[in-house]
């Protein structure tokens, strides 16, 4: 959902489809992560080699890094690529603030602050 009335329709979920949305994007903001990144490395990786094969001192040789069409438009994509990333995670974002208000992970966090209280406690007993 990411039309304009997204957050409307994400509120009007029941709790498990919410859950159900809240995983789906989490999953497409890990693929799509995995693929920024990969690109991310594949251009840094041309740069380097295109780096070491150029000729001249360090200034030249940067210069026609930065000056590379090929490697701006790589650059280009991978910024793109940050930009839909960012907007999936503010949908990731937007649902889990969605479902903390409706209280959908309240049993969750309370199990979690039981475990901490049991953790300190244990912590409090060994000394």
């Amino acid at each position: 959902m990411t039309e304009n009335g997204a957050v409307e329709g994400w509120w009007q979920l029941s709790d498990v489809e919410l859950l159900a949305a809240y995983h789906d994007a989490r999953r497409r903001f890990t693929e799509k992560k995995f693929a920024r990144d990969t690109q991310r490395a594949r251009l840094e990786c041309l740069r380097a080699r295109a780096f070491a094969a150029g000729a001249g001192g360090v200034t030249e040789r940067k210069s026609a890094i930065d000056a590379s069409e090929e490697l701006a438009r790589k650059g280009q994509e991978v910024r793109e690529m940050t930009r839909d990333l960012d907007l999936i995670k503010v949908e990731v974002d937007l649902i889990a603030m969605i479902a903390r208000l409706r209280g959908a992970s309240a049993a969750a966090d309370v199990k979690a602050e039981e475990l901490a209280e049991g953790e300190d406690e244990r912590q409090h007993e060994g000394r």
